[in-house]
């Protein structure tokens, strides 16, 4: 049986199991270069272990889901954290889930508005990117990656991810 899964706004609190929401907080912001910049310091924090120890930046350019899309799997990279910031100006969809006994759990969607990001835990199971609407590019910063810094699991029964509505 195909269940349909609610989607859910993006606050720190809620994704706070899965990673960072990186967006402007007010309570890190510091002026900077003579007082002409707003700069809000360390939103997120890149995490890499294990060899190579190298971080790299990325541009993702993502075909729009088509809805109600069918959820049937998610991925995870046990050695790094994986970053996501929308670079078109648009909202994307993010589902990500606990681990339970080296499996995801029920996945839990949320809608990531065009001023936000999100940055990824190491080992953290979540779905790849949901672009919206249109064609989509992501300043992605992640590790450089082995092949042994990616796992998938397909569910056998998918679940539903409703048209979001804006």
């Amino acid at each position: 049986m195909t269940e349909y899964l609610d989607i859910q706004p993006l606050t720190k609190k809620a994704f706070a199991p899965y990673g960072d929401v990186i967006e402007a907080d007010p309570s890190t912001m510091r002026l900077i270069n003579g007082g002409t910049t707003e700069r809000y310091h360390a939103l997120a924090e890149p995490v890499v272990t294990g060899t190579p120890e190298r971080l790299i930046f990325n541009i993702f350019r993502s075909q729009p889901r088509q809805f109600p899309y069918v959820l049937t799997m998610m991925e995870r990279h046990p050695y790094g954290s994986q970053s996501f910031v929308p670079l078109s100006g648009r909202p994307f969809l993010v589902a990500v889930s606990d681990d339970e006994a080296g499996r995801p759990g029920r996945p839990r969607v949320f809608l990531v508005e065009a001023h936000q990001g999100v940055n990824y835990f190491p080992n953290v199971w979540h779905h790849p990117l949901m672009a919206i609407g249109a064609v989509s590019d992501f300043l992605v910063v992640d590790r450089d990656n082995p092949p042994e810094n990616y796992e998938e699991f397909f569910f056998e029964n998918p679940f539903l991810v409703a048209e979001p509505s804006r």
